[in-house]
């Protein structure tokens, strides 16, 4: 039954966590926009490399004891109300890869008060809900370092794309809030 309830409690978590990014989240817009792909597209590999690795390396049996569900639900937790409240405040600003749209505004509100880029903490959250549960240690830490590495590509890529646009409000805005870790800037 505890292991049951382990693959029920991360299900959940991942859904909850995946449900703005498809059915909430604006797909397909027809706005005139300046797209960086490349830096994207390998950063978005190595972060889906991370999380393909953390499923893996799992063994069959996920680690069920009270304190590794306990904090893992908590991340999931934290990660879907991340992706929740981040979604619905970017709004019109959602893009998968990094780019501004002509009429880009510099979202400071909701999660984005907190955290520069709060998608990819979501994602890290989720990314370590799954970590606690099912992958060893030694491929949970190879993983962690596949996903810091591709997120900080993603996040330069958006950084140095919004200081453009945005000169010293964003300077302002990075100096005083983190990227998608708390407390580190």
């Amino acid at each position: 039954m505890p292991r049951t309830l382990a693959w029920i409690e991360l299900l959940a978590c991942w859904i909850a966590w995946a449900y703005p990014f498809l059915f909430r989240a604006p797909h397909s817009q027809k706005r005139e926009s300046l797209t960086v792909a490349g830096p994207t597209r390998l950063g978005l590999l190595l972060e889906v490399s991370a999380i393909g690795l953390a499923f893996v390396r799992a063994p069959r049996a996920p680690r069920t004891s009270p304190a590794f569900l306990i904090a893992a639900l908590a991340c999931g937790i934290v990660a879907a109300g991340l992706a929740w409240s981040s979604v619905t405040h970017l709004g019109r600003q959602f893009r998968i890869h990094a780019g501004l749209y002509i009429d880009h505004e510099l979202v400071r509100t909701g999660p984005y008060a907190s955290l520069r880029h709060p998608i990819y903490s979501s994602l890290l959250a989720i990314l370590l809900a799954t970590l606690l549960l099912l992958t060893p240690w030694p491929w949970a830490l190879a993983s962690l370092t596949l996903f810091v590495i591709g997120t900080e590509i993603r996040v330069r890529s958006e950084d140095r794309l919004l200081a453009s646009r945005f000169g010293d409000q964003f300077a302002h805005y990075r100096e005083t809030v983190p990227a998608y870790l708390p407390f580190v800037r």
